[in-house]
């Protein structure tokens, strides 16, 4: 059983130039560390993968933050991935597997991810980041996500955090196991939009209708003002798929006239 419990941080033990500007040091990170399912020998690599650099910013101080634990955590996933698909699709060429790979630790996998965790909510961020959303924000959950790993790999070992990332990505193994192709209309959408404009396409929610149990999402995908196509489906996740192989089959950031949104 996992004991709920409140983190304290000793600051004498932290260096001058790493200190958190604010005084509210006790952060509640239990249930955080139940969820992931490793308990953090060192509660400081946590909170820096937990603290956004909206908070720095804020304070117009030096403050830690988890872009450092990001871009190791990112290296520390990319060989995760590389490994076991190497081992798991061994008749594949380095192409496939690229491509695979990438399918894995993309934004929004990541994002789906940190959301299951529900990382947002133990996250420490500045006042106007969270004013606008940052708690929801695909980056900023990615990130988070990414300095997780970094932050498990630095108080343990490789095979520890392989552990953690290996059963978050279950799922996703498992979806590429059975259309190893890549039939990812969003990410296909994505890749045709961005060698045009660095502008990603978004998705909006037009409507949802139905009963808890049943209901219909119904997405539009937007890019650059363009309505590219809409997309019916039992969740958001299934609505933005169709949405973008709509948006792929008609094409019409080709032919723009008569394709601007009204929203």
């Amino acid at each position: 059983m996992w004991s709920r419990r409140f983190r304290f941080i000793n600051i004498a033990e932290v260096p001058r130039n790493r200190r958190p500007a604010t005084t509210d040091l006790q952060r509640d990170l239990g249930p955080l560390e139940e969820r992931i399912g490793y308990r953090f020998r060192n509660g400081l690599l946590l909170d820096e993968a937990l603290t956004h650099p909206s908070v720095g910013h804020e304070n117009q101080r030096h403050h830690f933050d988890n872009q450092r634990l990001e871009f190791l955590g990112d290296a520390v996933l990319q060989l995760i991935m590389t490994e076991q698909l190497y081992a798991q699709f061994p008749s594949d060429a380095e192409g496939q597997l690229t491509k695979l790979r990438s399918r894995l630790v993309s934004r929004d996998a990541l994002k789906a991810h940190a959301q299951a965790l529900d990382l947002g909510a133990f996250m420490m961020m500045g006042r106007g980041e969270e004013a606008t959303g940052g708690r929801r924000r695909a980056s900023t959950l990615a990130d988070a996500f990414e300095a997780l790993i970094g932050a498990i790999y630095l108080d343990s070992d490789l095979p520890t955090v392989r552990t953690f990332v290996l059963r978050q990505a279950a799922g996703d193994l498992a979806e590429i196991a059975q259309e190893p192709v890549d039939v990812n209309p969003k990410g296909q959408l994505q890749e045709v939009l961005q060698a045009i404009s660095p502008v990603s396409p978004a998705y909006e929610l037009v409507s949802q209708s139905g009963p808890e149990h049943a209901k219909e999402f119904v997405v539009r995908a937007v890019w650059e003002g363009m309505s590219l196509g809409e997309g019916r489906g039992r969740s958001k996740k299934e609505a933005e798929t169709a949405a973008a192989a709509e948006a792929m089959e008609h094409r019409r950031w080709e032919n723009p006239t008569g394709s601007r949104s009204s929203s």
